[in-house]
């Protein structure tokens, strides 16, 4: 017989998760109070960074039934919904979300919404790396620096290449810049001044 958890988070220590209760059952669940998981965490926290969600799925077995409220209190953006409704399909764990109408997001209906929830996933990286890709560009046209900082600056790295010609160790003028040996070779093997 498959045996039914809820999931209810709030954010803030000021928030209750009765509402969220109420709910599940207003919509014909019934879930056993141990069988019933609060948690409040900012719902900007990975779900797999959650210690409540995290005890959680180590109780979950395959033929369970997962219910949540909303689908924001799966993850923390469309990605992280996605990932964690497919792990949980991945176990035999089916997931009913009440806000899309108590939808078992494994069923046809459910797999149809995922994959809406999927597009704008993948959107939502599309537009972050033209985002990244736009700013960069735009940074690199202002002449700044893209990067870290260099460790040594120009002046340094002058006298490392002397101190080189001179016959000092890298070794030892990693110790005298504290620095990485890697950083002096890249100096030493650069061609150019800068």
């Amino acid at each position: 017989m498959p045996r039914t958890f809820a999931y209810v988070r709030v954010s803030t220590t000021g928030q209750t998760t009765e509402n969220q209760i109420q709910e599940i059952e207003a919509a014909g669940f019934h879930v056993e109070p141990r069988r019933i998981v609060t948690e409040t965490v900012s719902g900007s926290v990975a779900i797999a960074k959650r210690r409540g969600f995290s005890r959680l799925l180590d109780r979950l077995e395959s033929g369970d039934v997962l219910i949540v409220t909303k689908l924001d209190r799966l993850g923390r953006d469309a990605i992280d919904v996605s990932t964690t409704v497919k792990k949980l399909e991945d176990m035999g764990v089916r997931v009913h979300c009440l806000a899309l109408g108590g939808v078992d997001l494994a069923s046809s209906a459910g797999k149809m919404t995922m994959n809406v929830i999927n597009a704008v996933a993948q959107f939502e990286r599309d537009l972050l790396i033209e985002r990244t890709q736009s700013g960069l560009q735009r940074a690199k046209s202002e002449g700044k620096a893209l990067g870290r900082p260099a460790r040594l600056n120009e002046q340094q790295k002058r006298d490392v290449r002397a101190d080189l010609a001179g016959g000092m160790s890298v070794s030892a003028l990693a110790r005298k810049f504290d620095t990485s040996r890697q950083t002096i070779m890249r100096v030493r093997d650069n061609s150019s001044p800068s």
